[in-house]
């Protein structure tokens, strides 16, 4: 697809706008890029605090390294459409003034929010490798896997800059959508640590678990990482085919209003 084959083609311009978008974050901080560190660091040590200390959930062993891994993930996939479904529109003066792959303005922001998961990832696996002995021949299958999940988010966040350019409440609606998506994506919970009364729904369960497109890939991430065993062979072509489906979608939708971003900014 040429879409993303401009990545390559036009690989110094995605990465002047990626530096752009890296620097304009940090632009005027003290510490500077040092806050990518620091950020995701200060995040997961406040989750671990509360929910792996003062409200730990005994169902689940290990339950930091659950949630925490968890967490990265959604982190990741959360802040990146938020920050794609602007990106066009905030580039607008760019785009009206130079022809160029307009696609790579979305990937650039998906790439910034990548540095922050890819810290964060490692961050996880030295902390599995000290208190997950059962998981250190299984963490490193997290790394083929969170780049896979890059691929889902990447394809997802370039449907939702180009749709929030015709369509301006995207960016509204994803919002409100996000907070409700991320309660009920096995995050905090899984199935085996839910009261008696929500296990007898297992229809509702089936749904949550499968109709969830993020919950498989982020349970196959995690389960490298916390489980100490090598994720589910459903759960893995779970990902594949929702991360080349996203990506598909993502390179269609761009194709058919390329030509109307432009005029729409």
């Amino acid at each position: 697809m040429t879409v993303y084959a401009d990545l390559l083609r036009y690989r110094e311009l995605f990465a002047n706008l990626f530096r752009r978008d890296f620097q304009a974050k940090y632009k005027g901080s003290l510490l500077g890029v040092l806050w990518s560190l620091l950020n995701p660091l200060a995040l997961l040590v406040v989750y671990l605090v509360v929910f792996g200390v003062v409200f730990p959930n005994k169902h689940i062993d290990h339950y930091p390294i659950y949630l925490l891994a968890g967490l990265a993930c959604w982190i990741f996939f959360s802040v990146s459409l938020q920050a794609c479904s602007r990106s066009m529109v905030d580039s607008a003066e760019l785009i009206r003034k130079v022809r160029f792959p307009r696609q790579l303005v979305a990937f650039s922001m998906v790439a910034t929010q990548a540095v922050t998961f890819a810290l964060m990832l490692a961050i996880l696996i030295v902390l599995s490798l000290v208190f997950v002995p059962d998981a250190r021949t299984t963490v490193w299958a997290a790394i083929p896997l969170a780049v896979v999940f890059a691929g889902l988010v990447a394809g997802l966040a370039l449907l939702v800059a180009c749709v929030n350019v015709l369509f301006r409440d995207v960016e509204h609606v994803l919002t409100a959508a996000l907070l409700p998506w991320f309660f009920l994506t096995p995050i905090l919970w899984n199935a085996s640590s839910l009261p008696d009364t929500a296990r007898n729904h297992g229809t509702l369960l089936t749904v949550l678990r499968w109709g969830n497109p993020l919950a498989p890939p982020i349970a196959a991430v995690r389960d490298a990482i916390w489980s100490g065993r090598l994720p589910r062979a459903a759960e893995v072509v779970y990902l594949v085919v929702a991360a080349a489906l996203a990506l598909a979608l993502g390179a269609l939708v761009f194709t058919r209003v390329d030509d109307r971003i432009a005029v729409e900014l």
